[in-house]
């Protein structure tokens, strides 16, 4: 039998120290990232800023002309035009406080007290908005749970969650919200029955202005900052949001809060 060569041992001996410049290459690394993240996050901040002036403008002047305050316009394509662009900047403008959100979010913290979930969940369904049909449905078994929470962000989350699973769910679908106590926590769950996603793509739908290739992110406008903005908002008041999804089978979003002790 032929004798097998003995490679050397990759691994290197303590007293040669540490590879020189390796880690010190990997913090500057590190730190330039943060840094360049630090000023497009300025950057965006600075430019949401500026455009809101003249988007508001633009929206006032354009309701004027779509309700034809002054007077008729003449050939219905003017009010036609004019609903367009009322609406292309109500987009905009949505974009830009989103966008807005993101900086403001960046190391925040915020207060928790206890919160009802039961005015939580009537204020988060007024707030999105059900195209298609879609039909919002909550599943309380008796008494919702008190949570930990800030009154803001608990709604903002799931505000944003019922707008994203409604934007995806089919036509005359439902998006299902409910609540499991679980111990010391509380369970918020937000389900659709879309198209579902892969699960490789879920950790980056999370991130700020990250796009993937699949039918969540191309079917609707817009950047995709609704899901950063709830990651960010779980962040700063101490939740835990997860996505489970599968091709197929919609997309699941669970949001983990400290359960409150009832009075």
């Amino acid at each position: 039998m032929p004798a097998v060569a003995k490679l050397p041992d990759a691994t290197p001996d303590p007293a040669d120290g540490p590879e020189p410049s390796a880690t010190p290459r990997r913090r500057r690394r590190a730190g330039d990232s943060r840094a360049i993240e630090h000023q497009k996050l300025a950057f965006l901040r600075l430019v949401s800023h500026e455009l809101r002036t003249p988007l508001n403008s633009i929206l006032g002047f354009s309701e004027i002309l779509s309700a034809e305050l002054y007077g008729p316009l003449g050939a219905p394509q003017y009010k036609e035009y004019a609903d367009i662009i009322r609406g292309s900047g109500k987009k905009l403008l949505n974009l830009v406080n989103q966008v807005l959100e993101i900086g403001r979010l960046e190391g925040l913290e915020l207060d928790r007290a206890p919160e009802a979930l039961e005015p939580a969940f009537d204020d988060a369904v007024a707030g999105a908005d059900f195209v298609r049909g879609v039909t919002p449905v909550v599943i309380a078994d008796g008494e919702l749970p008190l949570v930990l929470a800030d009154p803001w962000g608990l709604r903002t989350v799931l505000t944003h969650l019922l707008q994203n699973a409604a934007q995806f769910s089919p036509d005359e679908g439902e998006v299902r919200m409910r609540a499991e106590t679980h111990g010391a926590y509380v369970d918020i769950f937000v389900e659709d029955d879309g198209e579902g996603v892969d699960p490789a793509d879920l950790p980056r739908l999370m991130q700020p202005f990250e796009q993937g290739e699949n039918a969540l992110v191309r079917r609707t406008e817009g950047a995709g900052l609704g899901l950063a903005i709830c990651e960010l908002t779980c962040q700063a008041m101490g939740a835990r949001l997860q996505l489970t999804s599968a091709p197929g089978r919609g997309l699941s979003a669970r949001v983990r809060l400290k359960a409150a002790p009832r009075v």
